[in-house]
């Protein structure tokens, strides 16, 4: 060699040699190059002394990493040892897990308690500690959070190291290096064996109790200290059709009560709510075919020994049945009432007359059905005797027979007495309140002057006899109904349907059996047994008895035209009673004078002549109207007649009057 370079570490024994053990430090080697002197080195001699000095210092560093991590290494098991000599102290069982699952180490604690040893727990081991039962779902509980990283907790059954299993609360938390890896799980098991009795005792108790209140046979509901329902009885499933999970999702409420009633109910709980004491409401609960039904719910407050309020029950009692009897008590009361207060011929039909007969004949025929009757006649004929007589002679006899007289309430009110109204549907309605309809369900409305009902109440009643259904005013939810309609007009529905006054479909379904009363001057024999029974009946209320009749006023009655039919002869028979001072019943005949002349009093058969004039002169008349018969420009003004009497005319000279109405103008 030319030349020589020597390397060496602190320590070396001889320059130039190599030493397998140097003092105070590991051989990195030695090397020895040798030059004569003076020689200069050649480049070729200085390059391998850069790379065995780059070789040198590159060995050096490793050296010194190699140190350090050494040192680091040490702290962390002095450390780890520190770490689990603390665990090791902890009055609770404790234990730490590689990140992927398996265990690593369980504190001193977990081994006096299972009996298990380090070596039989380790890894995956401990899982024989637990109940084989509970180890399927805890098993797959920590899959979750080895995947999710998430903080968790499980319950499940350790065994003793005597052999029995208690309950204990395993909770978990990762442990994250410095980018957020997880490197260690770290967890604890809480022994809740007797939390677990405690709640076991009260789901025995909740158990005893359902079945308690399911044998019950009443609707049961237990709320929340809230008032959130918690549970509902069988009986409470069984009518709602609901399930017991069903009970427990929010929405309970709006599911079964009636929209309209929950907010007067939401009102009342608030309020018991907040002070703690017991209320009751009356509200319609949805039956699982889709009817609603009324209940009274009460609520009661139950409190522990510490007076904490725990839970609320609710009770519901259906009312559905005494509701509805008492709105049809009132309705029908209210009916009795305006029928007491009228002077009405409420009594039996009197009168023996083949017209009448022809009448009574066609009531025994459709009163068994259930067919909509129109009953036609002029005022005061009797009309809602014959609507009362199908009603008593049919199968609806023993419920209600409500009548309304169309012509007498205000049109802005018919609405509301036909089909009633809710709470708040207008001005003034503080209550909701049962029309004439439901008052009658399952027997019969009555409607007279039904020709007078404006159009928006035609168009209902026609909804009644097509769908048999109503809607209050103030509610969009349809009622069904039972009901038999008995209609009756002294007005030509025909003319109104031509006048547009009238719907045309309304009048066929209120046509599906037409009754026409004969008016009273066409019943001249019936006149003598009217006369009769009336003065029996005003002269029993005024305690007055009548032994004959004076024959003057017999024949006045028989030879007036009676234009207001019996009804006018029943108010002069009473005022004549009345007056009478003797036991011969008698008129002033002054009383009639005032009436048709005397030659209409007792119509006598026209010849053909006659007839034919008459007829020309009524026709002339509806020409010069336009067909129109009432009004002050209507035919039977231009004739000087009654509208009433020449509708009566018209139809006994069977005159076609719409032949008359002239097309509209174009």
């Amino acid at each position: 060699m030319s030349g020589a370079l020597w390397l060496w570490r602190t320590g070396y024994e001889h320059v130039g040699q190599r030493r397998s053990r140097p003092r105070g430090g590991t051989v990195l080697g030695a090397f020895a190059i040798y030059y004569p002197e003076p020689k200069t080195p050649t480049p070729l001699d200085q390059s391998i002394i850069d790379q065995l000095t780059h070789i040198a210092s590159i060995t050096v560093e490793r050296q010194r990493s190699q140190e350090a991590l050494t040192s680091a290494l040490d702290e962390i098991r002095r450390s780890e040892a520190k770490l689990r000599q603390v665990i090791d102290t902890i009055p609770t069982l404790a234990w730490c897990n590689l990140s992927d699952g398996p265990n690593e180490f369980l504190n001193k604690k977990w081994h006096e308690y299972t009996g298990l040893s380090p070596e039989e727990s380790h890894g995956w081991g401990w899982q024989v500690a637990f109940h084989p039962e509970d180890l399927p779902s805890l098993m797959g509980k920590w899959r979750e959070l080895l995947i999710s990283g998430d903080p968790g907790e499980m319950e499940a059954r350790l065994r003793r190291h005597d052999g029995v299993f208690r309950w204990f609360l395993i909770r978990v938390e990762p442990l994250r290096d410095q980018t957020g890896k997880v490197i260690r799980w770290y967890g604890t098991s809480t022994d809740i064996q007797e939390l677990k009795q405690t709640e076991e005792k009260l789901r025995d108790d909740e158990r005893e109790l359902r079945r308690i209140t399911d044998a019950i046979p009443q609707a049961i509901v237990v709320l929340g200290p809230a008032g959130e329902p918690l549970f509902a009885n069988q009986t409470t499933l069984d009518y709602t059709g609901l399930t017991a999970d069903d009970v427990v999702i929010p929405g309970f409420r709006e599911r079964i009560f009636h929209p309209e009633d929950l907010q007067d109910l939401r009102e009342k709980r608030e309020t018991a709510l907040e002070r703690g004491l017991p209320f009751e409401a009356e509200i319609r609960a949805l039956r699982n075919d889709g009817e609603y039904r009324w209940f009274l719910i009460r609520y009661n407050p139950f409190r522990n020994e510490q007076g904490q309020l725990t839970r609320w029950y609710a009770t519901g009692t259906d009312i559905d049945d005494r509701a509805k009897a008492e709105d049809r008590t009132r309705n029908e009361n209210l009916a009795l009432r305006e029928q007491i207060d009228r002077d009405s011929m409420f009594e039996d039909i009197v009168g023996s007359s083949e017209s009448l007969r022809k009448v009574l004949r066609q009531v025994a025929k459709v009163a068994p059905s259930d067919s909509t009757v129109l009953i036609l006649g002029e005022t005061g004929t009797g009309k809602e005797l014959i609507a009362r007589a199908i009603h008593k002679r049919s199968a609806r006899a023993e419920r209600a027979f409500i009548a309304v007289n169309c012509a007498a309430i205000p049109p802005s009110l018919i609405a509301c007495e036909l089909f009633g109204h809710e709470k708040g549907a207008f001005t003034g309605a503080t209550q909701r309140r049962l029309g004439r309809f439901e008052a009658a369900n399952g027997g019969t409305v009555f409607l007279d002057e039904v020709g007078d009902l404006p159009p928006d109440v035609q168009i209902a009643l026609l909804r009644v006899l097509q769908e048999r259904e109503i809607e209050r005013v103030g509610s969009n939810g349809p009622i069904p109904l039972d009901v038999r309609v008995l209609a009756a007009t002294h007005r030509d529905l025909n003319a109104l349907v031509a006048e547009g006054e009238f719907r045309e479909d309304l009048l066929y379904r209120l046509t599906v059996v037409p009754i026409e009363i004969p008016p009273l001057r066409e019943r001249l024999a019936d006149i003598p047994l009217l006369v009769e029974y009336f003065i029996d009946r005003f002269g029993k209320r005024v305690g007055k008895k009548f032994t004959t009749i004076d024959k003057k006023s017999l024949k006045l009655f028989e030879g007036y035209n009676w234009p207001g039919n019996v009804r006018e002869l029943q108010n002069v028979i009473e005022r004549a009673v009345i007056l009478c001072e003797r036991e011969t019943f008698s008129l002033e005949e002054s009383w009639l004078k005032r009436e048709a002349p005397a030659r209409f009093a007792r119509p006598e058969p026209l010849n053909g002549v006659l007839v034919k004039q008459e007829k020309q002169i009524i026709e002339a008349a509806l020409a010069e109207s336009n067909a129109r018969i009432s009004g002050t420009a209507g035919a039977a003004a231009k004739l000087g007649l009654p509208s009433r009497t020449l509708d009566s005319k018209i139809k006994r000279l069977k005159i076609n009057k719409y032949k008359f109405k002239l097309p509209p103008e174009i």
